[in-house]
Parts: structure tokens; C-alpha cells; sequence
């Protein structure tokens, strides 16, 4: 195979650059010819292949923006080869840049682009590859793929909000267990040293600290051993059918933590379903993904029986209602929208209500854990201190009479 840099002039009158593989010139000239350009420079250029990677990674960023670029160069007049050759050689992230090669081979040997997208699930999501086969047999590939765009910077948003949300809880915990540990393998040593040389009998509470301390020291390795079992072991439960339905239904049953893993799981749910009635994908296909794309396995199995019901005829909201996951609100604007045949605009209205809801949830638990965050470290170290300062205290006192 050969590169081949050209210069071309497309039936929209615009002037495009570009690069293509191909057999050989003819080959290319043929190619070229077959999109309807007027052909202005072909010239064969030495360029190496992309080395494949075999792990990498692509983020939401990079998807939403590549999504971004292929709408505007689409909407141009520029072929989806040409606006994905233009973008492949503008891309700078090394996997990324070896699965647009393979899709631009893939569309030169006459595949379908939802069907060359399809062979790279990491990079590119069902929802993803549901909704540009859509677009391709509708044929308004831009106005879905701006959908799209749309859609994964909504889920993006949602996603690093609740990240940011449990950093500093996360960095507070970190600090106090760090801490905690340099003063039970350094400090509360060197403070026993000392009150051993005293002698007499020490207050309940450095008895209790330095008798804890001891038991860490001693078996460090042995807490540490049975504590990643343990992780390993729950991380394998939840891993299969069973264990995730049980760790799901278990979260949304829980006090606070419940209400928002309820709210996320149903914008995600609402979003995704709209977007993709919108983009016009089969009924079966959209339940499908909706299942898989709301990160609760409750939703899902209660999708699943809505898509049994539906071929039986039974509207969607009955079985989901039936759930027992979804509030009265929403299962009677899915009603609502079934009936008036207007689903698509009442998921997409639950979809901002729930999102404004989380949005304001977490900014309240946020503001929320901060205060007690805070309290618990200082109870925690402070603890730790008042208990080895007792003694000293106890002795100045003594001496001072």
C-alpha cells in the first residue's frame, strides 16, 4: 500500500487537501473520481503507518471533541474519509491515531462507518455506534453526530461532578489515616519510652492508644493481608450477576447515598433514552443500551422487562412502575408521553430535572461533608494527642503542689 497526498476541488466547489492509502495511483485516482471531486494534485508520498497500540486509552474529552470536528468538516461538504484523514492526522494521542487508521481502511474497503466504529468498543460505546448507523441510513449523519456531541459532554459533566464532589472527602481520609499512622509507628513509641522511665499508673485513655498501637505494630502485615482478601473478595462478589444486583440494590437503599445513586442512575437512563429515540434507533436496539448505559443493575433488569412488554404489547411504563426503581413522577410522564406520542420530549424533560436535581444534591452534600470531614480529622488527631499529653499533664500537676 502507498500514501498519496492530493489536492482536490469537490462538488460543492471547496478546495480540499488531504492523504490516502491506497494500491497504487490509479487505485487512487479511481477513489478520488468515485467521490465526485475534481481532481487539482496527486502526488505518491513516503509515509510510515502508525504503529498499532495494543492498550491505550481515548477519554470523553477527546471523543466529544473529535465528534465536534467530524460534524463541522461533514457539514463543509468534505467526505467522511477526507474529514477523518484530516482528523487522524491532526490527532496527537498515539492509540487513538492507530483506531482512525484502521477505520479509514476499514471505509476504503467499502464498510459502513457505524460497522468500522463497531470494531472498536473501547473507544467508541454502543450508544455511539447505534446512533451513527442511524444517522447513515436516515442519512443526516451531522445533525446526530452534533447529538451525540451533546449528549457526552452532558454524561461527562455528570460524571466529573460526582468525581469532584469525593476528591476531598477522599484527600481529607487520606491525610488522617496518613497521619495517624506516622503517630502510632513514630510518636506513640518514643512517648512510651518515656513513660516507662516514669513509672506509675497512666490514664485509661493512653493505656487504650498505646495498647492499640502495639496491636497495629505487631500485625501490620496481617491487617493489610486480610484487608486486600477482602477487597479482592467483594470486588469478585460484584462482579458477578447476583453480587451486582445485590451491591446495587443495596446502594439505593441506603439513608442519603440512595437518593443520589437513584437520581444519577435515572438522568443517565432519561438522557439516553431520548437521545437516541431522537436519532431515530429501533425501539429494541434503544432499550438495549438504555439498560447497559444506566450503571444500576435493578434499571436494567427493569428495562429488560420493559422491552418484553412492549412486544406483548404493554406499555413501557407498567413494567417500570412495577420496578419499584423509578419515582411516581416519572413513570406518569413516561405515561403521559406514550400516550400523547410524545416520549421523547417527556424523557428528555425528566432527564434535565433529574440532572438539575443531582447537581444540586451533590453541591449540598459537598458543603455538607466538608464540616464533617474536617470534625472527624480533628477528633481523630486531636484524640491522639490529648491522650498522650494526659500523663505529662498528670505530672506537671504533682510537681506543682
Amino acid at each position: 500500500m502507498v500514501f498519496f497526498s492530493y489536492t482536490v476541488r469537490t462538488k460543492e466547489g471547496k478546495t480540499v487537501r488531504g492523504s490516502l492509502e491506497a494500491e497504487s495511483k490509479e487505485k487512487a485516482l479511481e477513489y478520488l473520481h468515485s467521490q465526485g471531486n475534481i481532481i487539482l494534485s496527486l502526488k505518491e508520498e513516503k509515509k510510515k503507518v502508525t504503529p498499532k497500540k495494543r492498550g491505550g486509552r481515548v477519554k470523553v474529552d477527546e471523543l466529544v471533541v473529535f465528534s465536534r470536528q467530524l460534524t463541522t468538516l461533514i457539514e463543509s461538504g468534505i467526505p467522511v474519509v477526507g474529514a477523518l484523514d484530516i482528523l487522524w492526522q491532526q490527532t496527537t494521542n498515539p492509540y487513538f491515531k492507530a483506531v482512525l487508521e484502521d477505520i479509514l481502511k476499514e471505509l476504503r474497503e467499502g464498510a459502513s462507518l457505524a460497522s468500522s466504529l463497531a470494531k472498536h468498543p473501547k473507544v467508541f460505546p454502543e450508544i455511539y455506534v447505534s446512533m451513527v448507523e442511524a444517522a447513515e441510513t436516515s442519512g443526516n449523519l451531522p445533525q446526530i453526530l452534533n447529538r451525540l456531541s451533546l449528549y457526552l459532554e452532558k454524561a461527562n459533566a455528570l460524571r466529573k461532578k460526582i468525581i469532584s464532589s469525593l476528591t476531598y472527602p477522599a484527600i481529607v481520609v487520606i491525610m488522617a489515616i496518613g497521619i495517624s499512622s506516622f503517630l502510632i509507628f513514630k510518636i506513640i513509641p518514643t512517648f512510651k519510652g518515656i513513660f516507662d522511665t516514669l513509672g506509675g499508673d497512666l490514664p485509661l485513655p493512653t493505656q487504650l492508644l498505646i495498647g492499640f498501637a502495639e496491636l497495629v505494630r505487631k500485625n501490620v502485615l496481617y491487617l493489610i493481608g486480610v484487608f486486600i482478601i477482602a477487597l479482592v473478595a467483594f470486588y469478585r462478589y460484584i462482579s458477578t450477576p447476583k453480587g451486582k444486583k445485590m451491591y446495587h440494590k443495596f446502594l439505593l437503599n441506603l439513608p442519603i447515598l440512595g437518593d443520589i445513586v437513584r437520581k444519577i442512575s435515572i438522568a443517565k437512563f432519561s438522557r439516553t433514552f431520548a437521545t437516541l429515540m431522537k436519532s431515530g434507533v429501533n425501539i429494541t436496539t434503544t432499550l438495549n443500551i438504555v439498560g447497559k448505559t444506566s450503571g444500576n443493575k435493578i434499571i436494567e433488569e427493569a428495562v429488560a422487562n420493559s422491552k418484553k412488554a412492549i412486544q406483548e404489547g404493554i406499555p413501557i411504563s407498567k413494567p417500570l412502575e412495577e420496578s419499584g426503581v423509578f419515582p411516581p413522577m416519572v413513570i406518569r410522564m413516561i405515561a403521559v408521553g406514550e400516550k400523547s406520542g410524545k416520549l421523547e420530549e417527556m424523557l428528555s424533560k425528566i432527564a434535565q430535572f433529574y440532572e438539575e436535581q443531582t447537581d444540586a444534591v451533590i453541591s449540598g452534600l459537598t458543603s455538607l461533608i466538608e464540616p464533617i470531614v474536617i470534625a472527624f480529622l480533628g477528633i481523630v488527631i486531636g484524640g491522639i494527642v490529648v491522650a498522650l499529653f494526659l500523663p505529662i499533664i498528670k505530672i506537671t500537676q504533682l510537681l506543682g503542689r
